[in-house]
């Protein structure tokens, strides 16, 4: 079974050669890289590439790691104990299958997403050690053991927003998405908008990269942002001389889909009115 991409996303060789070895060594991928690099996404794509089904665990900073396995609802129970509903008899009509669960008893090989781990509590990376280890969970109200029909391919996304532990680490494959350079983004932006002129794309990622790498930016945009800032171009047919700027530090044109706080906007503005003053000068 191996992974070599599909129409809809452009892969890297590294990420390639990284998705295979985890599958090789059937070890987690953990992948890290700024929001918007595809880490989601190379889940859904994997598992459309090798044609399997795929299950999404989408981590909040409430999430425990206990609910990718099961949740027991002891208080459903007991309302159904007080109104004398026979299901009470039977403790497994109160199991409600996680993630986990699910992967774990699926009819064929899946890919499991465990999405944004580092938001959740910084044990729960630890809490789930042994089952993607051992790929098998005991259900202590039922007695039984759920074990893995079919190893699924674990994909885990991080975006660094805490580190995470080293026992933890050891136990997957590493991949770290680099930002892409204007080459692979091209190619990306072709998978998107297929019929955008060169000359408008051109100039566009010109525009995008020095945003981007302006300094003082307290979010750069991603690789979604840019996406995005195409489909408005298009849908206001900008023509490539619309996007050129007044002074290397004006505005964007439609730059509420390219920066995203305040303190950005307040920064190109600040930059703009220097640039106007300087040209006065």
């Amino acid at each position: 079974m191996e992974f070599t991409g599909t129409r809809g996303y452009v892969v890297s060789a590294e990420l390639r050669v990284a998705v295979n070895a985890a599958i090789t060594l059937e070890r987690p991928l953990l992948v890290k890289g700024e929001p918007g690099t595809g880490k989601t996404e190379l889940a859904r794509q994997v598992a459309d590439g090798l044609g399997l089904p795929l299950l999404e665990w989408h981590v909040k900073s409430t999430t425990r790691a206990a609910q990718g396995l099961y949740e027991y609802d002891a208080v459903s129970r007991l309302r159904d104990s007080q109104l004398g509903d026979p299901r009470v008899a039977e403790i497994a009509n109160y199991i409600r299958p996680g993630k986990l669960w699910e992967a774990f008893t699926a009819d064929t090989r899946s890919v499991l997403l465990i999405d944004e781990i580092d938001k959740a509590d910084i044990e729960f990376p630890n809490d789930l050690l042994q089952e993607l280890d051992r790929m098998e969970f005991h259900v202590y109200e039922t007695g039984e053991t759920i074990r893995a029909r079919h190893r699924p391919i674990v994909i885990i996304t991080s975006n660094n927003e805490k580190d995470l532990p080293d026992a933890f680490l050891r136990r997957c494959f590493f991949h770290y998405i680099r930002f892409p350079d204007a080459e692979t983004m091209r190619r990306i932006v072709k998978v998107h908008h297929p019929g955008l002129k060169e000359r408008l794309l051109a100039e566009a990622l010109t525009r995008f990269y020095e945003i981007r790498e302006t300094p003082g930016l307290k979010k750069r945009p991603s690789t979604s942002e840019v996406l995005d800032w195409l489909k408005l171009i298009l849908a206001e047919d900008l023509a490539p001389e619309d996007l050129n700027r007044e002074g290397k530090d004006a505005l964007p044109k439609l730059y509420g889909a390219l920066l995203k706080n305040e303190a950005d906007v307040a920064l190109f503005e600040r930059l703009a009115f220097m640039a106007r003053r300087e040209g006065r000068g």
